[in-house]
């Protein structure tokens, strides 16, 4: 409001009241009704990016990437450093208390989903048909809206329910509010059908929408037509709605279906100054990396994110020795052929001496550290370490979708159409010269089923990644168990029954209606 209070010549945007809103979208036109959405629908893409929309000050819990990067600690393919951590991610490490409805962990989730849904219906309670029209441009703006809210519903659902495949099917959800109004009657929560009805529904109509309007921007920091379908394939793979699946997948892949090459996927010392530069990097230029469907250049990107994983820089994922390693038992299944095994150091680093070298900080980076998320010198930073953490960020990315193609395949039957679609993904990630990988020869294929070798080329590809192994572990029933790993510090164990975390006290005594899952 805002923005455009001056050109609408209505009182100062504190005293705006409902009333002109009303009277400005019954009778403005074309370009006042774009002004007066132009500021709420300006902040929704952000959403899966940063900022502290639940009141939240540390970076770990108020924004997406944070707390799926907080996730990613949570299974078994993620090593914390060689040692129990007590302090940063040893929570999220160890396990502890994550999903009682008094823990702080569960209340961030809930938190900052539902503000991500709030700030869209506020948008959306003034979308009707009346108001969007024929405009291409409000079109868009509520598709964006929608998508968002479909997003973060899902959220909801993925953390706060069991997997809909996985016993949830037949339990609650969550209520669903369609409008914003802070004064509107509490609601119980629906069944979880319904509640995946509601999400389907908004977002097959946001598909829709961008279909007939922008499709896909040039930009990777929009919110279009590439990210709906990922949103909409990842709505209906929870739900098992294998054809969905597939059908939206392909609108991604119609588009873009171009994936890394080794020289952009593994991070390698530039010859000339024996230096990890991100500039080099897939993972953290996305410059280089042509699967990006949503992603954020320096200058907006939240970097703290990628110097959690970054071996070399001056965080918990560097100087403070919280690196992140690859488990043993999953390096072990990647197959020499396979250059996605180079992105791990199966010898130690060694010491480093972190910048600024004046000061004298030094870290003995053990074996099995990941290379994947490394950089020395950020992007455009010669030689300069201290610049390490000017890095992209990306949150969805085209493997990805091929791996959710392949699984409703495999799911629905079609095991020659899941192979293909596997190959595609496994052909890219052949070394240069050697045999092309494929789901017959792939190092222990013959001892899997097609479904678990999709579930290992997806824990391999998508390794520390959207917090992606704790959301398919629900999924898939596999429970946490560090036992026989050689490498991780806490051998711990972790049932599946426990990675649904429980509805927020002060949910509960906030809404008499909403009972406890």
């Amino acid at each position: 409001m805002t923005s455009c209070s001056d050109q609408l010549e209505v009182t100062p945007p504190n005293s705006i009241t409902q009333e002109q809103i009303d009277e400005l979208l019954k009778n403005g036109d074309e370009a006042t009704k774009q002004l007066v959405f132009s500021s709420l629908v300006g902040g929704l893409p952000a959403r899966f990016r940063a900022g502290v929309p639940n009141g939240e000050s540390v970076g770990r819990y108020n924004n997406t990437q944070g707390l799926d990067c907080m996730r990613s600690m949570e299974g078994n393919d993620v090593v914390f450093g060689e040692r129990d951590p007590r302090s940063w991610g040893a929570d999220e490490y160890m396990m502890r208390d994550l999903y009682s409805e008094s823990s702080s962990k569960a209340a961030y989730y809930w938190d900052f989903a539902w503000e991500n849904i709030n700030t869209a219906n506020k948008l959306l309670k003034y979308m009707t048909p009346d108001v969007v029209g024929e405009s291409a441009t409000l079109k868009q703006y509520k598709a964006i809206a929608l998508t968002v809210r479909a997003y973060y519903y899902n959220y909801l659902m993925e953390n706060f329910q069991d997997a809909y495949m996985n016993g949830g099917s037949s339990k609650l959800g969550i209520m669903w509010y369609d409008t914003w109004n802070p004064l509107q009657p509490n609601k119980p929560r629906e069944t979880a059908t319904q509640t995946y009805n509601y999400i389907k529904a908004d977002i097959a109509e946001a598909v829709t929408l961008f279909s007939g309007t922008i499709g896909y921007t040039a930009s990777t920091e929009d919110v279009d037509l590439g990210v709906a379908a990922f949103t909409q394939a990842r709505v209906a793979l929870c739900m098992g709605d294998w054809q969905t699946v597939v059908s939206a997948c392909d609108i991604v892949l119609d588009k873009n279906s171009k994936l890394m090459t080794e020289s952009q996927y593994v991070q390698k010392l530039a010859a000339d100054t024996a230096i990890y530069r991100a500039d080099s990097s897939g993972f953290l230029n996305n410059a280089r990396n042509p699967e990006v469907l949503l992603g954020w250049g320096t200058s907006s990107s939240t970097k703290t994110n990628g110097a959690w994983r970054n071996i070399f820089t001056n965080s918990y994922g560097g100087s403070e020795e919280c690196f992140w390693r690859i488990d043993d038992q999953l390096y072990d299944r990647i197959d020499d052929n396979d250059y996605r095994k180079d992105n791990f150091m199966i010898e130690p680093f060694g010491e480093y001496l972190y910048p600024p070298e004046a000061n004298g900080t030094t870290a003995y980076i053990p074996a099995y550290s990941n290379l994947k998320f490394a950089a020395m010198v950020g992007i455009g930073g010669g030689t300069d370490k201290t610049t390490n953490n000017t890095v992209c960020d990306y949150y969805m990315r085209v493997s990805e979708v091929l791996l959710m193609k392949a699984e409703a395949q495999a799911q629905a039957g079609n095991e020659a159409g899941a192979k293909e679609t596997l190959n595609i993904l496994l052909a890219a990630r052949t070394k240069a010269g050697a045999p092309t990988l494929t789901c017959d020869n792939y190092l222990g294929a013959g001892n899997m089923t097609l479904m678990q070798l999709i579930q290992l080329q997806t824990r391999i590809e998508m390794w520390g990644e959207r917090g992606l192994e704790f959301y398919n572990n629900k999924r898939w029933n596999i429970p946490v168990d560090r036992t026989s790993s050689k490498i991780h510090p806490a051998k711990i164990t972790y049932p599946v029954n426990l990675m649904t975390l429980q509805i927020p006290k002060n949910e509960l005594d906030y809404n008499p209606l909403c009972e406890p899952n």
